[in-house]
């Protein structure tokens, strides 16, 4: 399994692999981030700082609209990473929310390191070594819908948005269209990737995993027709300068006429 091939066909598909040298980053595996508890864990404070950020950045008036948009972008990041490679091998690396390192004052590829097989053992107490069976590497899974379904979607994402609940209002709904939204967009990507490349089998590959994923009663309604429009808003139009994403499930913003932005994975 080659991260670097994936890595290329875009940037929220690439997985820094070594680790950041130290004092330059702050990243904290994603299972403290997740964890319920003390509002003042540096897991918490990593993701309200993140919230903050994102909020800041974009002008936007409301909190609840750069939360949407820091989860939008690491539901992607998420999704990317694990989907890149079970398309284009047969398998993705096991990105356990304990090995894998999340920097929210950064961005892709460096916002994601993943400490692989063997590391956060700390984190992993009473957790067996994986078996090597012959023709699968050490450390990832295959790539079957509920392989994915439960590496990404039960591991990462059903934590994260009650992490976000936690810290800021914000929908469940809107949440999981994000989710939704994010899949498809790292569908879109992967199929033009493989287009350009003449790799048909890859775009196959990824629609059969992501049409399987989209079963589930939580990414079900959050998407419809061919194109995989949205069902709800990120709320990205409510800040100073937004637009509508290509998927929004407005055709202009409420009380304008702003035209869609490409969507992004």
């Amino acid at each position: 399994m080659d991260l670097a091939e994936s890595a290329r066909i875009g940037g929220f598909f690439a997985l820094r692999t070594t680790p950041p040298a130290p004092g330059t980053t702050a990243h904290l595996p994603l299972a403290r981030v997740y964890a319920a508890g003390d509002p003042d864990a540096d897991g918490a404070a990593a993701l309200r700082a993140r919230v903050d950020r994102v909020t800041a950045r974009l002008g936007a008036r409301e909190r609840r609209v750069g939360a949407s948009i820091a989860q939008l972008g690491l539901a992607a990041r998420l999704w990317s990473t694990a989907l890149g490679p079970a398309a284009l091998y047969g398998r993705f690396p096991d990105l356990s929310p304990a090995t894998l390192h999340w920097d929210g004052a950064l961005t892709s590829p460096d916002d994601l390191w993943w400490a692989g097989p063997g590391d956060g053992a700390a984190d992993q107490e009473n957790v067996p070594d994986q078996e090597c069976v012959p023709g699968q590497e050490r450390g990832t899974r295959p790539a079957t819908v509920a392989e994915l379904r439960a590496a990404v979607q039960e591991a990462h994402l059903v934590p994260l948005h009650a992490a976000f609940a936690r810290s800021t209002a914000i929908s469940p709904r809107l949440l999981w269209g994000n989710a939704g939204s994010a899949l498809a967009g790292a569908l879109r990507e992967l199929t033009r990737w493989a287009r350009a490349e003449r790799r048909p089998e890859v775009a196959e590959r990824a629609a059969a995993l992501v049409q399987g994923l989209f079963e589930d009663p939580l990414l079900a309604r959050t998407v419809r027709g061919p194109a995989l429009r949205r069902t709800s808003c990120c709320l990205y139009y409510r800040t100073p300068t937004g637009g509508l994403c290509g998927d929004c499930v407005f055709d202009h913003a409420p009380g304008s006429r702003l035209e869609r932005r490409p969507s992004a994975p």
